[in-house]
């Protein structure tokens, strides 16, 4: 079984309690301004079109430079690099407060604020990402992954929910500000965090560049696997929440509050998944279970495609949530707590690329699809692929009975990191790589 810390026990450590309270915060404040946003758009543009732009625009800097980001996370002073990023964070939502609040808002502003939203975001996330680690250890890492991914899910819950209601009674305005003020929650939590010694990570001179990073996740069977993995659910799985209203109002007759009852159970199943990991998470074996959870993914969206009836969706949309949170959460960990020290950020950074970066292709497909053969089959044509995709991994890495797990190879086999090395998934995750799902993964 693999070695790791006890059930929630990242939250023995001060300065995580700092950090992810700060981070439950300002994630509410975000899912806030994204639905604001979101509607903001829609009512200067009466535009469908254009407010999907505002998505693309805040996601194209995440493609375009998140990878550059995480060779940066490894060069810096991480808690330094965050108090700025985080401020420029806060300044760009003032600005869209301020501007509105006034009257001075237009849609090139909507579109150059939330493509310097993406721009920091592009930076944050890996930087944030591998900062988790020197706030815990690697014992207690997947815990604190865990507990991150519990506040992303949550924060869904209630911000959006929050941001619905002042919309309606103060206006969009205030949403922008209340964001911008959730960041000081962030930012305070940062300024009293204080490096730990018996967790410090050592400092390399060396600078490693951006092929050594990728070379070493596609150096070993399990992270190479589990990235590939990844990156099809990012494309083909993660695409269904892109069609999910037109499923739900054509598909199942419900309307927008059946919509809003989808979405609020795939929430509660992911948040279910995260919590389990951090409770119970240290008692399995790491990357068997990402592939069975896998499995279960490819399962359930091809079952949600076959759905009779609202109830049976909920019920699957559930399953998929805690599968697709049990997925990213053991491939996050394995990924990091393998990594060495200064490469950590680089594989951070290739891990949110793959997460948030290709997302919109993922939902640009699903839409092309389902506009030209129908929602279910989007549906079906995802989830199936993603199923294949997982039975095959899970063959291939001999999870199948009867079969020989493959030999390590690449840097696993040559230990880059201080981990014995014997049969996959049996003692801590060895060599190699990390929502926000904002999302963040999400965040994350």
């Amino acid at each position: 079984m693999p070695t790791a810390g006890a059930s929630f026990g990242a939250l023995r450590h001060r300065n995580f309690r700092l950090f992810i309270f700060g981070q439950f915060v300002s994630l509410c404040g975000t899912w806030m301004q994204t639905v604001a946003l979101g509607w903001l758009a829609l009512t200067l543009s009466n535009s469908a079109f254009k407010v999907g732009l505002v998505t693309t625009l805040g996601a194209l800097p995440v493609l375009m430079f998140t990878l550059y980001g995480g060779v940066i996370a490894d060069r810096v002073d991480k808690r330094r690099a965050l108090l700025l990023l985080q401020t420029l964070l806060l300044c760009d939502a003032l600005a869209l407060g301020l501007l509105n609040a006034f009257g001075l808002i237009t849609m090139p502003w909507v579109y150059g604020l939330a493509f310097f939203g993406g721009l920091v975001s592009a930076f944050e996330i890996p930087i944030r990402q591998s900062f988790l680690v020197e706030l815990v250890g690697k014992s207690d890492l997947m815990n604190a992954i865990a507990l991150n991914s519990s506040a992303f899910n949550l924060s869904r819950v209630f911000g959006p929910a929050l941001a619905g209601t002042i919309v309606a009674t103060l206006g969009t305005a205030v949403c922008f500000f209340l964001n911008a003020a959730s960041f000081l929650a962030v930012l305070v939590g940062l300024t009293m965090i204080r490096a730990d010694p018996a967790l410090a990570i050592e400092r390399h001179r060396r600078r490693a560049g951006l092929r050594e990073g990728i070379a070493h996740i596609f150096g070993s069977p399990w992270p190479r696997t589990l990235v590939l993995l990844v990156a099809v659910f990012s494309v083909f799985g993660a695409s269904f929440i892109a069609v999910l209203p037109v499923y739900a109002r054509d598909v199942l007759h419900s309307g927008a509050g059946g919509y809003g009852a989808l979405m609020s159970a795939f929430g509660v199943g992911a948040a279910a998944g995260a919590l389990s990991m951090a409770g119970i998470g240290h008692r399995v074996r790491r990357e068997p279970t990402a592939v069975w959870a896998g499995v279960a993914l490819g399962t359930a969206l091809v079952l949600l495609g076959l759905a009779p009836s609202l109830g049976f969706a909920l019920i699957v949309l559930v399953a998929a949530g805690l599968s697709m949170a049990l997925n990213a959460i053991m491939t996050n960990t394995v990924l990091q707590t393998g990594a060495p020290d200064h490469l950590r950020g680089q594989v951070v950074g290739f891990y949110s690329f793959i997460v948030v970066g290709l997302n919109p292709f993922g939902s640009l497909q699903a839409g092309w699809i389902s506009e030209h053969a129908g929602t279910v089959t989007a549906i079906l044509i995802g989830g199936s692929i993603c199923l294949v995709a997982a039975a095959v991994s899970a063959w291939r890495m001999g999870l199948f009975a009867g079969r020989r797990r493959p030999a390590l190879t690449g840097a696993r086999a040559t230990g880059s990191a201080s981990v014995p090395v014997g049969i996959p998934g049996v003692g801590e995750p060895v060599p190699l790589p990390d929502p926000r799902p904002l999302p963040p993964e999400e965040n994350p």
